[in-house]
């Protein structure tokens, strides 16, 4: 059964951040009489709320492929009515009809998909082995797992997880697989993971499994290609002056977008450096503490 719309209670992370970023769209709204909004993540919806309220012109395309993020962003965004859309896709396949004044995208997993354990994201609650963003299509993890041999294994989480003992943890997974079977869930591949570290490297702040879970989960969702095809692609949805920021939650995103702002002629930077969370933010939310703002402008 399918998690309802209420276990993705959407805690928008740098709202601040966004808001005084895109209060610049105030200008370029009164000269165009109004204007689009696109959010590439809608999730549940928390920042579009945000700038909705903060931007009484202002008109919504959400996209998400997540089909439980978008019946809670309808419920959000239910007061703003006919200014608001909602578009089931994954945003490196939509293209727009008009040109639009700002777009948006919150990179990475949402807090209700690492907390219910049936997506199969987190290795804190056991689930089945998953991590589909759209849980519909596509290779699940543990297919994944299978189908790789050892070393493009290892090369994936060394890739992708930025992890240090990655032909360890690859050599360790398949060796199960093939000695036991296919994994039970997320925990006991996770505590597989975890075996593979000194014992006192196995309680630390970071979870052993973490950078292994977030390769897979790249992988599985094809997550840089989609953000490459975004950078490539969203200057070209944007009216002249209007805005592209982006939060992401590791350096692999941050270094894509940082270049791609630096290089691309068709974007001006208005962040020289990425903004991050306050002290007070990434204690009352701790996955906002890797969290990165970055915001260009179209020629």
């Amino acid at each position: 059964m399918p998690p309802s719309p209420d276990a993705f209670a959407h805690q928008p992370v740098l709202a601040d951040q966004v808001l005084a970023g895109l209060a610049e769209l105030s200008p370029l709204l009164a000269q165009r009489g109004g204007g689009l909004l696109i959010d590439c993540t809608l999730g549940g919806g928390g920042h579009s709320a945000l700038l909705l309220e903060a931007h009484p012109t202002l008109r919504l395309v959400g996209l998400d492929q997540d089909p439980t993020a978008r019946a809670a962003a309808a419920e959000r965004l239910a007061p703003f009515g006919e200014r608001v859309q909602i578009v089931a896709t994954n945003f490196a396949d939509y293209r727009p009809t008009e040109p639009a004044v700002a777009v948006l995208a919150d990179l990475g997993v949402s807090s209700p998909q690492l907390d219910v354990a049936a997506r199969g994201f987190s290795f804190r609650h056991d689930g089945p082995l998953d991590m589909r963003m759209n849980p519909q299509v596509g290779e699940t993890a543990a297919q994944l797992l299978e189908r790789l041999d050892e070393t493009a294994l290892a090369d994936l989480i060394y890739a992708y997880g930025e992890e240090r003992l990655s032909r360890r943890i690859a050599r360790r997974i398949k060796q199960q697989l093939q000695e036991r079977g296919p994994f039970s869930g997320t925990a006991e591949l996770a505590y597989a993971i975890a075996g593979c570290y000194p014992p006192k490297a196995r309680h630390g702040r970071i979870h052993p499994a973490t950078r292994s879970f977030q390769a897979l989960r790249i992988a599985v969702n094809d997550e840089l290609g989609v953000l490459d095809r975004l950078l490539a692609a969203a200057p070209d949805w944007l009216a002249s002056g209007g805005l592209f920021g982006l939060i992401s939650f590791h350096s692999l995103e941050d270094r894509r977008i940082k270049t791609a702002f630096v290089s691309d002629e068709r974007l001006q930077r208005v962040t020289r450096k990425p903004e991050t969370a306050a002290e007070a933010e990434q204690t009352a939310n701790p996955r906002s503490r890797s969290a990165k703002w970055r915001l260009a402008r179209r020629r």
